[in-house]
């Protein structure tokens, strides 16, 4: 569904991403982690247009999406969160997931037919009892949540998930865990940005790792956790210890 090749990104003199490469295919739920600064983020803005590459290329369902903007490549399926959540303030819930099903797709829906499709998104993340909230009557977690069902209302061929744990208490990071199961379970595929790796060793199928820009390691959640290379760079010797078991 994805390809992504050679992915290459600068600002000024400072190379956010060198030469990297992830292949994603259709239903797999795929992490993507990393140090702070490693390019993770950088990487879904480049996907979903807000970055222009310097050089490399990312198809997208059997289409070249480089250079595309950010609009464009929404409505051919590609949908995000984003790691601050910033809702419309003078919206409802329900209305600020709206917006999203409304700049979704090659056809423009109408208020009304976007905000039934807000319903059914709200629905999915457990969020319906709020759905005529302000969103400053909303917890961190509810927000999250607000800020998935606003992507899931554009009903994506692919989802990008920027930290959506993040933030997050443990009994709440468990609920997100099983939200985010439950849409790859039915086929939604998923690459997915966190450093909670609770989440991460739990959904993802893959782990691709990064590191000031370059790809480090890809593979498996127990080969990534294994692997001296992640070890040193980000989950230290005691972290990979203790969970090498677990995942087994």
């Amino acid at each position: 569904m994805l390809d992504a090749r050679g992915v290459t990104l600068r600002f000024g003199g400072v190379i956010a991403l060198a030469d990297v490469s992830i292949v994603v295919a259709q239903g797999e739920l795929v992490g993507l982690i990393g140090p702070n600064g490693a390019g993770k983020t950088t990487l879904l803005n480049a996907i979903s247009g807000l970055h222009r590459l310097q050089s490399g290329s990312i198809e997208f369902d059997g289409r070249t999406i480089t250079g595309l903007p950010p609009y464009k490549i929404a409505k051919l399926g590609i949908a995000r969160t984003f790691q601050v959540v910033r809702p419309f303030a003078t919206l409802t819930v329900r209305e600020n997931v709206a917006v999203g099903a409304m700049f979704s797709g090659a056809r423009t829906l109408g208020r009304a037919e976007a905000l039934v499709r807000a319903v059914a998104a709200l629905e999915q993340v457990g969020l319906s009892a709020k759905a005529t909230y302000l969103p400053s009557h909303l917890t961190m977690s509810d927000r999250k949540r607000l800020e998935l069902a606003r992507a899931l209302a554009m009903r994506p061929k692919l989802l990008l998930l920027d930290e959506v744990a993040a933030g997050l208490n443990q009994t709440e990071i468990v609920s997100m865990i099983e939200i985010v199961r439950s849409l790859n379970q039915t086929g939604q595929t998923i690459i997915m940005v966190e450093h909670v790796m609770k989440a991460i060793l739990s959904l993802c199928q893959r782990i691709v790792v990064l590191q000031f820009g370059k790809k480090i390691a890809e593979g498996t959640p127990q080969a990534v956790v294994s692997d001296p290379n992640v070890i040193n760079a980000y989950l230290g010797a005691r972290f990979a210890k203790r969970h090498a078991l677990a995942i087994g």
